[in-house]
């Protein structure tokens, strides 16, 4: 029953749930905007009930072979020099790039991907959903899921505009690639300004350093696919280029090809299925990169929709519902984020003075300044 299944999203959510449907006798199809596997993105955790679900996709080994290694956050002053450490290493979890993570995703999972292309449009009816794309011919699946992140094209057709779901939290975030000598090796070295963060992650593994921002803003008007307003934006919020090394981090991550920015928001809907429809992931519940949760959500996510759709024989009436009430809870704990950003991005210079206090007690695993 309902054996035919198409996925909007090549991502964490997308590829995972393809695998276990798969696994579980469906017939899965993914479509993906971009042209290939999008293989940028910064460090994500696989955590707690998320290591389950990698370890039965039989990757883990993998995974952790290609760790970052990133022993924890540094706050440093504008003479670069180190006033506070977070060590925020944890023996039961792993931090892995999030492009690596999507590679070994898309190596076990056997289905068919439709890449540079995209769902225009779509009709339910008692039988199935009819899909139209921009590109390929018109086809029929028997259920559709969207996991195209938390601008999803598939929401705003299906459940309507995404002003009516995305909540902007107060910040605007923006990563790309950096100059491999700068910062320390295995630390995200910060520095701030009130309201403003500029940082350097420099993985374990990887020889390539990335250039983190964070700045705080009122809801922004930009058009989220225009690049080139993407790095006005940024380098208007940092203009001010000596503080620190702010200089050297905007030159070379405006001339990243794969730099990304966004809103710092998170995803609230009442549910996350209509009909023949659901979503997962970012699409359903983007819980904001300021959560760390997003790779462990999408995969536990993944994993609990494509286990009751298998429970309840491909019956989505009873399968969606299902779904929705056992994930939501864990989405709930996770999108309360409020601390992650004031620990980022103090709003004051007081603020920060107090943060780089409370990071030197032994209390909550920090260390004092090197």
């Amino acid at each position: 029953m309902n054996e035919r299944i198409l996925i909007s999203g090549a991502s964490i959510a997308g590829l995972t749930l393809a695998h276990w449907l798969a696994r579980r006798g469906f017939r899965p199809t993914v479509v993906e905007r971009a042209p290939g596997l999008r293989t940028g993105g910064n460090g994500v955790d696989v955590r707690d009930d998320a290591v389950a679900v990698v370890e039965g996709m039989g990757i883990m080994p993998q995974v952790r072979a290609l760790a970052t290694d990133v022993h924890g956050m540094k706050f440093v002053d504008a003479a670069d020099r180190a006033v506070a450490r977070i060590d925020i290493r944890d023996p039961g979890s792993v931090e892995i790039m999030r492009g690596d993570l999507v590679t070994l995703l898309r190596g076990v999972t056997d289905v068919e991907i439709l890449f540079g292309d995209a769902v225009r449009g779509l009709e339910q009816d008692e039988r199935g959903v009819t899909v139209a794309f921009r590109h390929a011919p018109a086809r029929r699946f028997d259920l559709v899921v969207g996991a195209d992140g938390m601008h999803s094209g598939l929401r705003r057709l299906v459940f309507g505009p995404e002003e009516r779901f995305v909540r902007h939290k107060d910040h605007y975030f923006a990563f790309a690639d950096a100059g491999s000598a700068l910062g320390e090796d295995r630390w995200m070295t910060m520095f701030n300004t009130p309201g403003k963060m500029a940082g350097i992650y420099r993985s374990g593994n990887h020889p390539q350093a990335k250039a983190y921002f964070i700045f705080r803003s009122a809801p922004l008007d930009y058009d989220h696919r225009d690049v080139a307003a993407h790095k006005r934006l940024i380098s208007d919020a940092f203009a001010e280029r000596t503080a620190w090394r702010t200089g050297d981090l905007l030159d070379a991550a405006l001339a990243d090809p794969e730099f990304y920015f966004d809103a710092l928001a998170q995803v609230r809907m009442d549910s996350w299925s209509a009909g023949r429809v659901a979503l997962v992931g970012d699409a359903a519940w983007c819980a904001s990169p300021a959560s760390g949760a997003g790779a462990e959500l999408a995969l536990v996510g993944a994993y609990r929709l494509a286990g009751e759709l298998a429970a309840a024989g491909g019956d989505h009436r009873l399968a969606f519902p299902r779904y929705d009430a056992a994930h939501r809870p864990l989405v709930g704990r996770k999108q309360r984020i409020g601390l992650n950003v004031r620990l980022m991005v103090p709003r004051t210079e007081g603020g920060r003075c107090v943060r780089d206090a409370l990071a030197r007690l032994p209390l909550m695993k920090m260390r004092g300044a090197a």
